[in-house]
């Protein structure tokens, strides 16, 4: 599956819709983005029963700001709805293929038991 544009208005619609969306926070300007951006496209061909979307920062500010985006390229993984890694930095194909298998391999019972002990400890 090729990836998909994400913005402030499909972005909720494909977390919401797919099990597994990985997200690449990128802007034109960033050299580390364009170094980043055939990695994220082969591990999209790699994996066709995952969503890969790019977020372009330039043009969508206010969703950078709304997933606190500071340091481009950002990749972030939703599992299951569930935000389960968003880190910085351009990653080798080999780190983005480990990632995956490790997302792939959470069990999501046990981070959703985890993240609702820890919204309880906050409280």
């Amino acid at each position: 599956m090729a990836t998909i544009e994400l913005n402030s208005e499909n972005h909720q619609a494909i977390i919401d819709e797919n099990d597994f969306v990985l997200i690449d926070f990128w802007a034109s300007w960033c050299g580390p983005c364009q170094s980043f951006a055939p990695v994220f496209e082969a591990a999209a061909e790699k994996n066709p029963e995952m969503v890969f979307a790019k977020v372009n920062t330039e043009e969508e500010m206010e969703l950078a700001a709304r997933f606190q985006v500071r340091s481009i390229p950002m990749l972030a993984i939703f599992r299951e709805q569930t935000l389960v890694y968003a880190q910085p930095g351009a990653l080798p194909g080999s780190s983005l293929d480990q990632l995956i298998e490790q997302a792939r391999s959470l069990d999501m019972d046990k981070v959703r038991a985890d993240i609702a002990e820890q919204n309880k400890e906050k409280s």
